[in-house]
């Protein structure tokens, strides 16, 4: 290679690297300044509730109640001016509380109390509290009609501060009216009053159930009636079902003889008496909304069943169930009792 031509190519080279060199810097210039694209808070952002009426001694969760529009994420909520409508400040929703709170998830499969607990701590939350980054609000089961203005009272005020990088705004006068406590579903109690309203509740199903007195009539929801109630003095946590016939005598539960009494309820240490079967128990019940073989459809509500079977004319065979959907929200020793009012189940073979 001649001398021209080595000098040609060291030229070009180092063209080459200048060019290399101002693409380079001209990309980084770019980057540079591009305009960056900046957060905001919508104007059309909103609180989708702005009326929120939990139950008092029950853990709410109130989810998707905020619609983020062009607003950007990620943002933070924060719950501000909490007060009574008269305008006076409500200490007793913003101081904290101890509160049982999941650190592990609950599947229903746990096998003891102490496996349960162990998936919960005690932690200390206002009574009202915002979701930092989603808006969600939780209103604690801590919260009582003792220290809580319930209705009718007008309740309560509160703001909301919504902020990020582009700027913040605030949501005006959220409402609170806490309805009185009601430790059961399905209640007896006036959610305005806090009075009873009747003392017994039907049944969730019925089938296949005809009268031991009579049986060519079928029973049906009308013909018993459940009756919740709290044993006190409470020493434990603890459930029991009983079962009485007309004249309030008590009923052997093994007469249900199909019933799955291990996996009734989520209970454990079983107690199964001629008159009586307990368990011990973790409240609340439901403890969550998660789906399990324990609840109902929704997951709101606890389901037992109880079952049996026996022959009917023909050797056929005949199988019933009766049961409930409930709810216990207030821990302590309780019972359900369901009375068979007008004839008690046919539960003999036919002959």
């Amino acid at each position: 290679m001649n001398n021209y031509t080595k000098n040609m190519n060291r030229i070009f080279s180092r063209k080459a690297c200048y060019v290399l060199v101002l693409l380079v810097a001209s990309a980084i210039a770019c980057k540079k300044y591009l305009p960056q694209e900046r957060n905001t808070i919508g104007a059309d952002s909103q609180f989708t509730i702005d009326l929120y009426e939990p139950y008092l001694g029950r853990t709410t969760y109130f989810t998707n109640n905020f619609f983020k529009g062009s607003t950007t994420f990620p943002a933070d909520f924060k719950i501000v001016n909490v007060r009574r409508v008269t305008g006076e400040d409500a200490p007793e929703l913003t101081e904290s509380f101890p509160v049982k709170v999941w650190k592990a998830s609950y599947t229903g499969l746990e096998t003891s109390l102490a496996e349960i607990e162990a998936k919960r701590v005690i932690e200390y939350h206002p009574i009202l509290e915002m979701s930092p980054h989603t808006g969600n609000i939780t209103f604690w089961a801590a919260g009582k009609s003792n220290f809580i203005q319930p209705q009718p009272d007008s309740g309560y005020l509160f703001d909301v501060e919504l902020s990020n990088s582009g700027g913040r705004r605030f949501f005006r006068n959220l409402k609170l009216k806490p309805l009185r406590e009601s430790p059961t579903i399905p209640t007896n109690i006036n959610a305005l009053t806090g009075q009873p309203t009747r003392e017994n509740f039907g049944i969730s199903e019925i089938s296949n159930i005809v009268g031991a007195k009579d049986d060519r009539r079928s029973l049906g929801s009308g013909d018993v009636d459940v009756y919740i109630r709290k044993i006190q003095p409470s020493t434990g946590n603890t459930l029991t079902f009983r079962f009485l016939d007309t004249l309030f005598r008590p009923l052997n539960p093994a007469i249900f003889n199909t019933t799955d009494w291990v996996n009734l309820v989520h209970g454990f240490d079983m107690q199964k008496t001629d008159t009586y079967v307990k368990y011990n128990v973790a409240y609340p019940i439901p403890l969550t909304n998660t789906p399990t073989k324990y609840t109902a459809s929704g997951a709101n509500t606890a389901a037992v069943r109880f079952t049996y079977s026996r022959i009917g004319f023909g050797g056929a065979r005949i199988n019933s169930v009766f049961g409930l959907n409930f709810a216990i929200f207030d821990p302590g020793d309780w019972e359900i009792v369901f009375a068979f009012k007008t004839d008690v189940p046919k539960t003999s073979d036919d002959i």
